[in-house]
């Protein structure tokens, strides 16, 4: 049975704003507890979330203390509330949740199109491991490939920041492998969004800041939420954000321009409006409806590498930036039914379809090569569209069986289907015409395509309390891949309470993660008349003439063992230990050179003009380069203080360790290894060592004070030698730097006011004394201005935010 079905996880608020039910009253040791909206009329029929004891009762309210809501479950489980996010002083729900939660972390930033889609790194394992539900339904993931060299290449999670902050009740986090009920493809762990389900409080929220020691990086966003009554027994709740962030570009001296503030480091500029709608109602006593709805726009842009004059002189004598440019259209519709049938069971069925759809192009640039030839070049292409959508179905059949006081058997089964669908469309001609625009090639048609795969699934999930401390969880899960085959998943979890403060937890699972459609066909071709490189689609006749497979599925085994207590009252604490095992990591392959290299991306259809360089045609694909070994300590404890008259005081810490370890490196068929110390890099240590989160929270009358400390542990990557190293070390691929990134501690704080009985007001900065990473040295920091290392994920590289916030409760 999945950790996220911890009675902890369907806890709602009582009072106040973010609550999500309508309020009843039950008799609970002489305490008010809220009870959901639909068991009002129902008292055995569940409420439509997800949950960890049975799939979805509710036991707890919400408190100050999230540890409180989260230590009754089986699994390890951490709640991030809206408060909580908030508080952050970020708007971006991934910046958010990587403020608060140690085994999340974030790229220092990302290259090209991929610093335009968001991307969470959790227990330092690849995006693509992390399972993100809403509602506890699949999401589905981006379009948007992350195509650039580094840890995060190949992967295309759900972007985090396409909901409205607003919209969210609260946020789950399995730090456990997935269960069977969600999917098996969650290896890291998974996350679930919560939406508010509140009827009565309308709120409105606006905030601006920027990176003031940089001047620039400017952001404000406006956003609301609203709810409403649906009859008698409904509710409906809208929210919805607009945002905008100037581009941040990163100070620095391009060593052979003298050009300051090259525009090559930097943050892109993005503008966004994100609606939500969540709903639900009963029909009749025993049949409800339910659904959601999210949509997204955002136009993003990022700088590529400046060109100096001699570049272009016909249309840009003084030097040019290209500009890549993203239009994103990004949407779900998620429309169930439930009911209760006879014996004692439940049903729950429900539908959803999601997509994003990413236009590409370049302005601000040209076609050298086209203007020589035609004696003009467009400024502005499109170069390429992606489009990726998910349709999922289940059914869920449920019921508790009660034996004895204390002892019972939650029981849960179910059937799901999804079917994906990938497309690539290509660029105008000018995009990839000998070489394409300065920036990069747009995609050619030989790399436009659709592809598509159903996946069926059925799995079985009980929860049984055989004594009354004892709760022990199981699950089993049989899917169908039509292009990757058939997996077979489960998991066993078990929790003894000896006494009401201390309680043991462990849980062993496995795991699998089939290829994504994107990671099995996604290409780039760029010929220019002195050169070539290729991305092959791993399935194709080119990327197969250089020794290329089929690409197997990962597979994981995760185990976790630990305590929870509370050693003395308001104080709780958990302690847990883990190891992830995952098999045939998909990760992309050395690079081919040479007539091998031509000959692949001649099988891929492009002309290649002849007497080439060998050294500059180049051909990658991906593969399973490498089986790894995670391992880690997570320690959570939460502290509630009544100070009297001097208010309240909660204070948290909590902790991350965590190593990564190549367990077996693959081979090619010649036995040298897939992957070079850089990609083995990528894998194991571009990712925090540790990271600790020390929180202090304070109110007092009308005011409320947030402090917050953060240290990021050390990362490590070999970082290439670029164009200012010796001509013998530039741009290899076998002798690299090797750069660490040593730790650091970086200081939020946040200083709020009521000023009415509506109005609150909050200022806050974070990284408040200006940490930055250390500078690469000369010879690694590519033309002087990239002098951070961009595929860390730790302290981020813009230094201190400072902002101000208003939230008005109407």
């Amino acid at each position: 049975m999945s950790g996220l079905t911890s009675p902890a996880l369907a806890a709602v608020p009582t009072h106040g704003p973010g609550t999500n039910t309508r309020a009843a009253h039950t008799k609970d040791s002489g305490a008010t507890k809220a009870v959901p909206h639909t068991a009002t009329a129902h008292p055995h029929h569940r409420p439509h979330a997800i949950n960890a004891t049975s799939t979805e009762h509710l036991t707890v309210r919400q408190t100050n203390t999230p540890l409180k809501r989260a230590r009754t479950s089986t699994s390890p489980v951490d709640i991030v509330t809206a408060q909580q996010l908030q508080r952050t002083g970020q708007i971006n729900v991934a910046d958010a949740l990587a403020r608060i939660n140690p085994s999340v972390t974030i790229s220092t930033a990302g290259y090209d199109a991929s610093a335009l889609t968001s991307s969470i790194r959790l227990r330092g394992l690849n995006p693509n491991h992390t399972l993100v539900l809403v509602n506890g339904i699949r999401r589905h993931t981006t379009a948007n490939i992350s195509a650039d060299s580094g840890p995060e290449e190949g992967s295309s999670p759900v972007d985090l920041n396409m909901i409205p902050p607003e919209a969210i009740d609260h946020i789950e986090i399995l730090r456990d492998g997935a269960a069977s009920r969600y999917g098996a493809d969650g290896l890291a762990g998974v996350i679930n969004i919560v939406l508010k389900k509140d009827i009565k409080s309308s709120n409105i929220d606006a905030q601006t800041g920027a990176n003031a020691y940089n001047g620039d990086g400017w952001q404000y966003q406006f956003g609301f939420d609203k709810g409403f009554s649906l009859g008698e027994d409904g509710y409906v709740n809208l929210a919805g954000q607009m945002f905008h962030t100037d581009h941040f570009i990163q100070k620095g001296l391009d060593d052979r321009t003298g050009l300051y503030d090259d525009p090559a480091l930097s943050l892109a500029e993005q503008t966004r409006q994100t609606l939500s709608l969540n709903f639900g109602k009963h029909f009749t006593q025993s049949l409800e409806g339910y659904g959601f709805v999210t949509y997204a726009h955002r136009h993003g842009e990022g700088f590529q590498d400046y060109r100096t004059p001699d570049v272009f002189p016909q249309y840009f004598p003084n030097g040019f930036s290209p500009i890549e440019a993203m239009e994103e259209q990004d949407f779900a519709v998620t429309l169930g039914l439930k009911g209760r049938l006879p014996a004692g069971f439940h049903w729950d069925a429900n539908t959803t379809y999601g997509a994003d759809d990413d236009h590409m192009s370049l302005k601000n640039s040209g076609n050298p090569a086209y203007y020589a030839d035609y004696g003009t070049s467009p400024t502005k292409v499109r170069t390429e569209r992606f489009k990726n959508e998910q349709w999922n179905n289940t059914l869920n059949i449920s019921r508790k069986f009660a034996f004895a006081p204390g002892r019972s058997l939650d029981l849960s089964f179910g059937a799901q289907h999804r079917l994906e669908k990938y497309t690539i469309g290509a660029g105008e001609p000018a995009s990839y015409y000998k070489g394409g625009l300065q920036g990069f090639s747009g995609l050619m048609p030989q790399n436009a395509g659709s592809w598509n795969r159903n996946v069926w699934a059925g799995y079985i999930d009980a929860d049984f309390h055989p004594l009354r401390h004892l709760d022990v969880d199981f699950g089993g899960r049989y899917e169908h891949y039509t292009d990757s085959g058939n997996a077979q998943t489960g998991k066993v979890a078990a929790r003894y309470d000896f006494t009401k403060r201390f309680a043991i937890r462990a849980t062993i699972s496995n795991g699998y993660r089939a290829p994504t459609l994107l990671e099995q066909h996604y290409s780039a071709l760029s010929v220019i008349p002195n050169g070539a490189s290729a991305s092959l689609p791993v399935s194709s006749v080119a990327a197969s003439s250089l020794g290329a497979q089929k690409l197997k599925a990962e597979r994981s085994t995760n185990a976790s063992g630990g305590i929870v207590m509370e050693p003395i009252t308001n104080l709780h604490v958990s302690v847990d230990v883990y190891q992830i095992n995952i098999r045939n990591r998909i990760a992309p392959g050395g690079s081919f050179q040479g007539s091998a290299a031509e000959n692949a991306i001649s099988l891929m259809g492009a002309a290649l003009p002849g007497g080439l360089d060998p050294d500059n045609v180049t051909a990658t694909y991906f593969t399973n380069g490498a089986s790894t070994r995670t391992q880690g300590l997570d320690i959570m404890a939460d502290y509630n203080l009544k100070l009297h008259r001097y208010g309240s005081l909660n204070l948290s810490m909590a902790l991350n360790l965590n190593r990564t370890r190549i367990h077996h490196l693959n081979t090619y068929a010649d036995g040298s290894p897939i992957l070079n110390a850089q990609q083995i890099g990528y894998l194991t240590t571009a990712s925090p060592r540790s990271k600790i989160v020390l929180n202090a929270y304070w109110k007092l009358n009308r005011w409320n004070v947030n402090l917050r400390q953060t240290r990021y542990g050390e990362t490590v990557n070999n970082v290439t030698y670029q164009d200012q190293a010796p001509a013998a070390l530039q741009y290899s691929q076998s002798q690299f730097h090797r750069f660490v990134n040593t730790p650091a501690w970086l200081t939020d704080l946040e200083v709020g006011f009521q000023a009415t009985k509506r109005i609150h007001l909050a200022i806050g900065g974070n990284n408040l004394f200006n940490v930055r990473p250390r500078r690469m040295p000369a010879a690694n920091s590519y033309l002087g201005t990239l002098f951070y290392d961009n595929n860390s994920a730790g302290i981020p590289m813009t230094g201190g935010y400072y902002y101000g916030r208003i939230n008005i409760s109407l």
